[in-house]
């Protein structure tokens, strides 16, 4: 197709059809990530395409299902609509390409009525000037994809293969072997459950919102059918949301009560909780003031303390360094593909590139910031080498006052899987159990500790 101009006349839909807005804000969220807003995240995205259209949370919950499906297997998506286009998929259009994925989506992955996923999509191309003449292949499309569903999804095969893009499928594969990258492709297929970290009366709690407490401490919900701030414990502060691997980091901290501990880069608090719950004194720097907002309202639902700076990490004073300093770096979130799949296809390698330099950076000012035999923990939510093992290897190169401490299966309730051949903490989407159903599976994670010499 010829490249078309970048002028578009905004879409005007009937809100009062029900459905309709929701899917609206959907194909807007999706289309705007698969078009120039290559960084931006889904939730910001979804946020974005959703101003001034005032969903009802039902609606709200909806939109975020379909665009999350989209993601989640847009490479299988891609390919059964290619295979049905005539001109091949139309990625110069991205408005029309996201109609035809969040309808396909719709069809193949959720518990949506075919009638309502092709009629909503087909009136969705009617209120749109730019792609009014395109309602009938809209709706031959999506019909097609109706009628060979089952055909579709037999044909999927191999997820790194045809549901993964092919750099990151090439990465996985030299990091951690043809096996290993398959079952990661797999579990990101699977999505994630949702993990609660609980300080007190953990299998109390377990029981009583009808999760399983796992031996690395965190509870477990496979379904949650309401929202979480519904669900019992939330207002009286008892947990926090936090994948089980997330609270890894500072399990290796070890926070002793009365510590002094920084948080660098701290948002949005999970972190911060655990080490404030252990009693220590914590300072949580983060450079976004809104997510540290969202930080200091959730330390006050949690009944904690801590003291929030808003501030580049890098420009910290180094005049009082601290007990010990946790640093969750920015990076590419690779890692956190099971639940958010949008990550796969906005990220490349240039972000990779970016964010390790940035790494480096914090990495030598976390350093500084600890005290003579003080210990510093770096993590990142990432599955790349280059902002995991690759960061520490060069650290400790440049940095002889520093040592690494191995990590142990003891320190990890007996998961020796989780511990690399360096001896820090890497964790895989297939760990527990991943691939084989939402109870299973953890966000990629490495952690690293380190020890100043006295």
């Amino acid at each position: 197709m010829a490249p078309r101009t970048n002028t578009r006349t905004p879409p005007s839909f009937d809100p009062s059809v029900p459905g309709l807005a929701a899917r609206h804000v959907a194909r807007e969220a999706v289309a705007t990530l698969l078009g120039a807003a290559r960084g931006l995240a889904l939730e910001d995205a979804l946020a974005q395409a959703g101003r001034g259209v005032g969903l009802a949370p039902a609606d709200a919950a909806l939109a975020r299902a379909i665009a999350t499906a989209s993601f989640r297997r847009l490479g299988f998506i891609r390919a059964a609509l290619a295979a049905r286009l005539r001109d091949g998929l139309p990625d110069d259009r991205p408005h029309l390409l996201a109609l035809l994925v969040t309808g396909a989506a719709q069809i193949l992955d959720l518990a949506v009525a075919d009638h309502a996923a092709v009629d909503l999509s087909v009136r969705l191309a009617k209120a749109d000037p730019q792609l009014q003449h395109l309602a009938p292949l809209v709706n031959a499309v999506l019909r097609r994809i109706a009628r060979e569903r089952d055909a579709i999804r037999a044909e999927e095969g191999d997820p790194l293969g045809g549901n993964t893009p092919d750099w990151l499928a090439r990465r996985w594969r030299e990091a951690y072997g043809e096996e290993a990258a398959r079952k990661i492709a797999a579990a990101h297929l699977e999505g994630a459950a949702v993990d609660l970290t609980i300080p007190r009366d953990p299998e109390l709690w377990a029981e009583r919102l009808g999760g399983t407490l796992l031996d690395l401490g965190s509870v477990r919900l496979t379904e949650v059918r309401e929202a979480v701030a519904d669900l019992p414990g939330y207002a009286e502060g008892a947990w926090w949301v936090q994948d089980a691997a997330a609270s890894l980091p500072v399990r290796l901290l070890a926070p002793q009560a009365g510590e002094r501990i920084a948080d660098l880069c701290a948002a949005p608090g999970g972190k911060t909780a655990q080490l404030a719950a252990a009693g220590a004194a914590v300072t949580a720097v983060d450079r976004s003031g809104a997510r540290l907002e969202r930080l200091s309202r959730n330390l006050d639902r949690l009944g904690l303390s801590a003291e929030v700076v808003t501030a580049d990490a890098l420009d910290l004073p180094e005049d009082r360094p601290f007990d010990a300093v946790l640093l969750d770096a920015p990076c590419s979130a690779t890692g956190t593909i099971r639940r958010h799949p949008d990550v796969a296809w906005t990220k490349n390698e240039a972000d990779l590139i970016r964010l390790a330099g940035l790494q480096r950076r914090l990495l030598d000012k976390a350093a500084r910031l600890t005290r003579p035999g003080g210990r510093l923990v770096y993590c990142t939510c990432s599955l790349e080498p280059e902002e995991g093992g690759a960061q520490i290897a060069a650290f400790l190169a440049r940095n002889p006052d520093y040592a690494r401490v191995p990590i142990t299966a003891e320190r990890l309730a007996g998961h020796a899987e989780l511990i690399d051949g360096s001896g820090d903490l890497r964790t895989l989407p297939s760990h527990l159990g991943g691939g084989s159903g939402r109870a299973g599976g953890l966000d990629g994670f490495f952690a690293a500790l380190l020890q100043r010499r006295a």
